[in-house]
């Protein structure tokens, strides 16, 4: 158009949202300098005023003919020796997108109407071109926004198809005084996004806290995401934690998000945060750090805002000692650390817990229970329980299981409900053997290989301790 026209420079120019005008392509003869591309020179407020209120700048003879009030731009046609310009806005209805404009600076020009005339109706090319540009980057944009948006219900459908069955907490209540403690420390951490460590035994009911605190939280619109580091060889942990591209390994058929990425906005579970391997805790460092990751097989960095409850039942400050454990992932997991006391630092709450798990599995089992027997919830409560509030749900299954009527019997011949007082020398040394290794299994969830599992614990191979046990006839009850 410049070459057509016989101008010496031709600007094109767009409106930005923050209301500032952005050249975006200049043309010029050899001799004149372009107009530099980027923000357009925001001294010439008498210029920019005339484009956004949609009006058309025409003078044949600058700086001569400018008005007194375009002292600026009258300054600025002499520095760079501009003698003619025609500006024409981009309109749409009221809206003024853009500009374009021509210049001369070898000699002035005049504009007859109908030379306005037409430069308008090429204005108004222009401009319905550069609507429909915006109008096809919106709807792009929208598209991308609509598909990740899909994509992240589809993330959380598949993790939520898979902990359907999983039980939430309904409303945390005690007896204990020690246990209110922790229910007070939960409700002060929840309405903050702080880190926050949950100490304590196997069993002691670390997730159902670790709910409560998600559940009180203002994350609580979306679903908690949960992991269970001691539960997933090395291999896989790294792909589960952060994700992986296809190809990225032998078997990754397709992408796929980590639980990091699904608990975006929402709050993250690690539970036995203790057994994760040693060489991805830098990895979990820096999520912790910075809030970003790389996924299996891709060097593209991805932002999450996922607050993290972290749980175990390991001495993490020994472990660090031994090497075992990162130091700067310790502190930084340590912001918020909360002792879980286990069950038998809590008896008050045994039968508040036994009757919690009857109500359950009446309701389940359809076995209506309005009693237990007096001497099953003694022994209940005289029991040290080493396995926790999971030993104890057991146990209620499984008398559930053989109830007959309204009243719940425990058997009390059950070798987990045969307290042992310390340095008893009643019975043989082989229920002695079988009593021990009972009560190490029930402690560590009846795992018997890996760190903190049951051989672990006895100092024996576990090729050594499944060959006791099954000599002593030490079968897990499911």
């Amino acid at each position: 158009m410049r070459e057509f026209l016989g101008f010496d420079r031709c600007n094109f120019g767009e409106f930005q949202e923050d209301g500032t005008l952005h050249i975006l392509c200049t043309s010029t003869v050899d001799g004149v300098d372009p107009l530099p591309l980027g923000p357009f020179p925001a001294q010439l407020t008498w210029y920019l005023g005339k484009m956004r209120a949609g009006e058309v700048v025409a003078y044949q003879s600058l700086p001569e003919s400018l008005p007194p009030e375009a002292f600026a731009e009258a300054d600025y046609c002499r520095a760079t020796g501009m003698r003619a310009n025609i500006s024409i806005p981009l309109r749409i209805g009221g809206d003024v997108l853009g500009d374009f404009g021509l210049d001369a600076f070898r000699e002035t020009r005049a504009w007859p109407e109908d030379f306005i005339s037409r430069l308008k109706l090429i204005g108004e090319v222009f401009a319905q071109s550069l609507a429909r540009k915006r109008s096809d980057e919106k709807l792009l944009a929208a598209m991308a926004e609509i598909k990740a948006l899909k994509d992240r219900l589809q993330q959380e459908n598949t993790y939520l198809r898979q902990v359907a069955q999983s039980r939430l907490p309904r409303g945390l209540s005690s007896r204990s005084p020690r246990f209110k403690a922790v229910i007070e420390e939960l409700e002060q951490v929840a309405r903050t996004g702080s880190t926050v460590l949950l100490l304590g035994e196997t069993g002691s009911g670390k997730e159902v806290l670790a709910q409560a605190i998600h559940d009180a939280s203002a994350r609580r619109d979306r679903p908690m995401v949960k992991i269970n580091c001691a539960a997933l060889p090395a291999t896989l942990i790294e792909s589960e934690l952060f994700g992986r591209e296809k190809g990225a390994f032998t078997g990754a058929l397709a992408r796929q998000p980590g639980r990091f990425e699904i608990a975006d906005g929402s709050t993250i579970f690690l539970d036995e945060v203790g057994e994760l391997p040693l060489e991805l805790q830098p990895k979990l460092l820096r999520v912790l750090q910075e809030g970003e990751f790389e996924r299996v097989g891709s060097a593209r960095t991805i932002k999450v805002d996922a607050r993290i409850i972290a749980a175990t039942n390991r001495q993490l400050a020994r472990a660090v000692s031994e090497g075992k454990f990162r130091e700067d992932l310790y502190y930084r997991l340590e912001v918020f650390p909360i002792e879980v006391p286990p069950l038998r630092e809590r008896r008050e709450d045994i039968p508040l817990l036994a009757w919690t798990f009857v109500k359950e599995f009446s309701n389940s089992m359809g076995k209506p229970i309005e009693d237990i027997a007096e001497d099953s919830m003694a022994a209940l409560r005289d029991y040290p329980w080493p396995g926790n509030i999971r030993e104890l749900r057991n146990v209620i299954e499984r008398a559930m299981i053989l109830a007959r009527g309204p009243t719940l019997h425990i058997k009390l011949g059950h070798t987990t409900l045969r307290p042992q007082a310390a340095g008893s020398t009643t019975g043989t040394l082989e229920a002695a053997e079988r009593t021990h290794i009972l009560q190490v299994l029930e402690q560590c969830g009846w795992r018997i290989r890996g760190s903190n599992g049951a051989a672990e614990l006895l100092d024996v191979k576990p090729t050594t301790l499944e060959s006791r046990m099954k000599k002593l006839g030490i079968v897990q009850h499911i």
